[in-house]
């Protein structure tokens, strides 16, 4: 649910297992360059140093952010 960006980290899960994590390395919708696909619609993703993609894989995608820390 949501959406995905391209500057989203994502996690590649296949059978309950995460066998990659990494980032995404390009995201496009209609053969165009796009900065974020919302759900529903359908895109490619490229992503960075993996290609082993089976069917049923699910992509989840993250973005990490640095909280500074409160007392």
């Amino acid at each position: 649910d949501g959406k995905i960006t391209r500057t989203a980290n994502i996690k590649l899960v296949r059978d309950s297992v995460v066998v990659f994590d990494g980032k995404i390395l390009s995201l496009k919708r209609f053969k165009d360059d796009a900065r974020e696909v919302l759900a529903g619609f359908d895109c490619g993703i490229g992503i960075e140093g993996y290609n082993d993609i089976h069917v049923g894989d699910v992509i989840e995608s993250y973005i990490m952010e640095t909280l500074e820390r409160k007392l």
